[in-house]
């Protein structure tokens, strides 16, 4: 079994492959991912938000993140888990994001 701290560094590389389709800029330097928890038997749960609720990924964008978690050697099973609360802003976003969007 791997390592929790070793499979949630290649859960949050797996999932800055990952983008928001409006938005080129990846769903974890966006700030919209909240928690990554490693269960046992590496199960992962994913706690993330969207940019707003009438956001057009809001149906395919959690599909995404549980299926390519998924396909991360050693992960048993994914839970993704959708709030709204706290409500995203972009001061969520990492500078690097915000440096790629412009707006630092």
């Amino acid at each position: 079994m791997i390592e929790a701290d070793v499979l949630r560094d290649k859960v949050v590389e797996c999932l800055k492959t990952i983008f928001d389709p409006e938005i080129p800029v990846n769903i974890y330097d966006m700030g919209l991912v909240y928690r990554i928890d490693i269960l046992p038997i590496n199960n992962v749960q994913i706690t993330m938000t969207l940019t707003a609720p009438s956001c057009p990924a809001a149906q395919s964008l959690p599909v995404e993140v549980d299926q390519k978690v998924k396909e991360i050697e050693g992960v048993n099973d994914v839970h993704v888990a959708v709030t709204w609360t706290p409500s995203w802003d972009k001061s969520m976003m990492s500078e690097e994001a915000q440096l790629e969007l412009g707006w630092l």
